[in-house]
């Protein structure tokens, strides 16, 4: 493992881009689709709207600023996306093994032979205090940790995340904790880039009306405004409304899971600090830093304590069945898989009395 980075070995199923350095989601060939689909009315507006519109303006290159403004605008939202989909959301590495602490062994004896067979009880909640409010946290078989409030796990990419809103399949991301401020900016400005590009289209065919005094030939003229505005309505009714819905939801410090799970559960928000505080935090708090380095090397787990067994059942039968016995609370598994391991009821009854008169 001394030669192994972290990317290489990560358990989860992110693809990860120059050496560990990007981190995209399992579906992040949808990234490419979406691109196009932003890139490519941008250029056809550039082409057949905004180079007609250069010397249109009274002042006679005030129509060099629509060009610039739009190429800008374009490049803008790339950069947001790119740092909305390849950027660590916000996940939190997963444990080696279970917390030790947290298990608790109980022996139940089978009604057959009476003997005895150890289980391991788990909590599988437990609950921390937020806001002076109380909050049940799960336990995540998978990472094999408790999930810190907010936080989820993502079964595409197959991570506990913090402070999960939710997995976007155009991103191939999940938006959380770390990505989510770039993901806002990002929907907000592509509903600004489709309202101009409507809105400068609009204005050309405009223009052409005044030339020709007719619609139809302003629209056959400029057949590509047409379109433009059409696929700019379209897309703003998307990114439009998801930028309204996420307003709401910066409102209340919701995420959009917490979202449908307050409305179907009726369960009250602890995490609502009131609307500016709840702005600030998104917008002008500092993005809280990655809890992975995926660049780096893998370190070799330090060895666990040996616990052992009791010391009464390593006397009863020998030094070999200790050495046997690994350490941690997986192996009370296979300890329960060895029923020659462990005394008989009546054994037991001999040895310590606890059972009363035999």
């Amino acid at each position: 493992m001394a030669n192994t980075r972290v990317y290489q070995a990560w358990r989860g199923s992110n693809i990860f881009l120059c050496k560990g350095r990007l981190i995209f989601g399992p579906d992040a060939q949808y990234v490419i689709l979406l691109v196009f689909l932003l890139v490519a009315p941008a250029v056809i507006f550039c082409t057949f709207v905004a180079r007609n519109l250069l010397h249109r303006f009274s002042s006679y290159n005030a129509g060099y600023a629509v060009l610039a403004v739009t190429i800008i605008f374009t490049v803008y939202v790339l950069v947001l996306l790119l740092c909305t989909s390849s950027r660590d959301p916000g996940i939190i590495p997963r444990n080696s093994h279970p917390p030790e602490e947290e298990f608790r062994i109980e022996t139940a004896f089978a009604e057959g032979d009476g003997r005895p067979t150890p289980r391991l009880q788990f909590p599988r909640t437990r609950e921390v205090i937020v806001n002076g409010v109380p909050v049940k946290v799960k336990y995540c078989d998978t990472c094999m940790l408790y999930r810190p409030p907010r936080c989820s796990h993502c079964s595409i990419c197959n991570n506990c995340v913090e402070k999960f809103d939710h997995h976007c399949p155009w991103l191939g991301q999940c938006i959380a904790l770390r990505n989510y401020r770039f993901y806002f900016m990002l929907i907000s400005s592509a509903s600004l880039l489709c309202i101009f590009i409507i809105a400068m289209s609009a204005l050309y065919i405009k223009f052409l009306v005044n030339d020709h005094h007719n619609v139809w030939k302003a629209m056959k003229e400029s057949p590509a405004s047409i379109v433009l505005m059409a696929y700019c309505f379209i897309a703003l009714w998307f990114v439009g409304g998801l930028t309204g819905f996420h307003l709401y939801l910066i409102s209340k410090n919701q995420t959009t899971y917490e979202n449908f799970k307050y409305r179907a559960g009726h369960i009250s928000n602890v995490f609502d600090r009131g609307c500016a505080k709840n702005f600030f935090e998104v917008f002008f708090t500092k993005t809280k830093p990655s809890q992975n380095k995926f660049t780096a090397f893998v370190q070799d787990e330090p060895p666990r304590p040996n616990t052992g067994p009791m010391p009464e059942m390593a006397e009863q039968h020998g030094e070999d069945r200790q050495t046997n016995v690994e350490e941690g609370p997986d192996d009370v598994l296979r300890l329960s898989q060895r029923r020659d391991y462990f005394p008989t009821i009546k054994d037991m009854k001999r040895r310590t009395g606890s059972f009363g008169p035999s």
